[in-house]
């Protein structure tokens, strides 16, 4: 295995470590509100719906004999369940989302500063690399507009308010 992809594997554990701790700790409304969004968002839900419905149908349209209709038409009851299991499934729905927002948002969080670093890191070795030229005597490098600015401590505070300032809507 070469040295770039042992350090592609550990950082793929690291992230599955990391994706399986953030499962983990969940607590048990969250790991419940996650088995009902999965199931809510699956085939089989949509077809336990669909049969459920024909069903519905076929008996409170009087179509199957020896069953007597209990919702005739405008099938009142079957609105009120859907009306209701739609609120309850929304909530379900929207408590995953929250958590995988919160979770996106952590990861957000872990690239910005993984970024910092890897900006910090490439604008010092551009200020050895200037050095090690002007010690060697390279006038066209050390000269270089484009390599002089690169070289230069980046404001994040600075480039984050143009950002904003330039941003429609905001």
């Amino acid at each position: 295995m070469s040295e770039s992809s042992r350090q592609s594997q550990s950082h793929i554990d690291s992230i599955v470590r990391q994706e399986e701790e953030s499962l983990e700790r969940r607590s048990s409304s969250e790991r419940f509100a996650d088995r009902v969004g999965l199931f809510a968002g699956s085939l089989p839900f949509v077809v336990f719906h669909i049969v459920l419905l024909l069903a519905w149908l076929l008996v409170n349209g009087g179509e199957i004999r020896g069953l007597r209709p209990f919702d005739p038409y405008p099938f009142s009851l079957l609105a009120m369940i859907v009306a209701v299991e739609a609120v309850i499934l929304s909530s379900f729905i929207l408590m995953r989302q929250n958590r995988m927002m919160r979770r996106g948002e952590l990861r957000d969080h872990l690239n910005l500063q993984v970024d910092l670093l890897a900006e910090k890191e490439i604008t010092k070795v551009l200020q050895m690399v200037r050095a090690i030229c002007g010690h060697m005597g390279l006038k066209d490098i050390m000269g270089d507009k484009e390599i002089r600015e690169l070289s230069q401590t980046t404001s994040i505070e600075s480039l984050s308010q143009t950002l904003e300032d330039r941003l429609p809507g905001t």
